[in-house]
C-alpha cells in the first residue's frame, strides 16, 4: 500500500505560491506573459551525502522483522511492517511536515556521540492503547493536545522495546545502545537538532486489518551517522540478528538423524602374499581373538568394546572411548 502523503514544508509552499525560492540552483527564464519564472524540484533528496546507504536499508528491513513482536501485546497479532527508503532532509522541513501534537522520544547513542528521535502519531498511540486494554483495532478521532497517563505508559513500553529492536538490528554492523533521555509532545519544543541541520528520516508502515496503515518515523542526525558512513555504504553485512533456536533445533535433529556405519574389528591377522593367493573356499585362517574389540565409526577408531550376546543376538558392550 502507498504511504500516506506528507505535508508540504514551508519552503515548498512558499516556492509553490510565489516562486520565490530557487532551491535546486535552476536558471531564471521569462515566461509567455513576460513574467520571471524559476524552476523548482519538489522532494529532492541529496543521496550523495551518505551514498546509497545500503547497510542502513538492510538494518531497517531487519528492524521491521524484529519490531513485529513489539506490537503483539497491544494488537494481539504480529503486524506486517514495511520500511521506506531513508530520506535526507533538513529537520525544519521534517518538523513542518508534521503536526505539532505528536509523541517524541529522544534517545542517546553513546557510541556515536549522537542521538535518535522516535516519532509516533497520537492516532497510532490511541489505537494501541485502546487495543491493549481489550478494545477493537479501529481508528480513533483526535481532538486533544495531550496524552493520558495510560497512553504515556504505552508510549514508554513501545519506545523502550523499539529501541531494543534497533539495538538488535544494528548489532551486526556496530553495537549501539539507545538510551531514552527525554520525551516531548510538541514538535516545536523538541530539543533534538537545529532546524537547518540535515537528518536521515527512516519511515515505517504498520499494516492494520481493514483500515489504513499506521506509520512511525525514526530520525538520525546526519552528523551522527557520518563517522560510520563508509560502513553504511558497504554491501557486505551479515543478515543474522540473534540465535534462531527453532532453526538450530531443526538442524541439530537433522544432524543427529544421519546414519553412520559401525564396524567391530575382531582381529587383524597377517598373511603372506603366497598364502593369500592360494586361499580356497573352505580354508581356515588362524586368528588370535582378544577379550576386547575395536569399534570403528565410519572407519575411525572411537570405542573399545567387549563382544557378547543380548536377547539372543550378538552385541557389543562399550568399555571406553578412545582418546585422540
Amino acid at each position: 500500500m502507498a504511504a500516506s502523503p506528507r505535508k508540504l514544508s514551508a519552503k515548498e509552499v512558499q516556492a509553490l505560491v510565489g516562486g520565490l525560492m530557487d532551491m535546486d540552483g535552476g536558471t531564471t527564464r521569462v515566461g509567455e506573459n513576460g513574467q520571471e519564472v524559476r524552476s523548482y524540484t519538489f522532494g529532492s533528496n541529496d543521496l550523495s551525502l551518505l551514498g546509497d546507504y545500503y547497510a542502513l536499508r538492510m538494518i531497517n528491513e531487519r528492524f521491521c522483522r524484529i519490531a513485529r513482536s513489539v506490537f503483539l501485546p497491544m494488537l494481539r497479532f504480529q503486524p506486517r511492517i514495511s520500511a521506506f527508503p531513508p530520506e535526507i532532509r533538513s529537520f525544519e522541513d521534517y518538523r513542518n511536515s508534521q503536526d505539532n501534537f505528536v509523541s517524541l522520544t529522544i534517545s542517546r547513542i553513546d557510541e556515536l556521540r549522537g542521538s535518535q528521535l522516535l516519532v509516533l502519531s497520537p492516532a497510532f498511540i490511541s489505537l494501541l492503547t485502546d487495543a491493549y486494554y481489550g478494545g477493537s483495532i479501529r481508528p480513533i478521532r483526535q481532538t486533544r493536545n495531550e496524552f493520558t497517563a495510560t497512553e504515556h505508559r504505552v508510549i514508554e513500553i513501545v519506545s523502550n522495546q523499539l529501541n531494543q529492536a534497533l539495538q538488535l538490528a544494528w548489532r551486526d554492523l556496530m553495537r549501539l545502545s539507545f538510551n531514552t533521555t527525554s520525551r516531548e509532545e510538541n514538535m516545536q519544543f523538541a530539543a533534538f537538532v537545529e532546524g537547518e541541520d540535515m537528518v536521515v528520516n527512516c519511515s515505517f508502515m504498520v499494516q492494520l486489518p481493514d483500515q489504513e496503515p499506521a506509520t512511525f518515523d525514526i530520525i538520525y542526525p546526519l552528523q551522527t551517522l557520518r563517522p560510520i558512513s563508509s560502513q553504511l555504504r558497504s554491501r557486505m553485512q551479515s543478515d543474522s540478528v540473534e540465535d534462531d533456536r527453532t532453526w538450530r533445533d531443526r538442524l541439530e535433529r537433522a544432524i543427529l538423524s544421519i546414519p553412520l556405519q559401525l564396524t567391530a574389528r575382531l582381529a587383524e591377522p597377517e598373511l603372506p602374499l603366497r598364502m593369500l593367493l592360494g586361499l580356497q573356499e573352505g580354508d581356515v585362517i588362524p586368528v588370535s581373538l582378544t577379550e576386547s574389540v575395536d569399534v570403528l565409526i565410519e572407519g575411525q577408531h572411537l570405542f573399545t568394546a567387549t563382544p557378547g550376546n543380548q536377547a539372543g543376538q550378538s552385541a557389543l558392550s562399550i568399555l571406553n572411548r578412545t582418546v585422540e
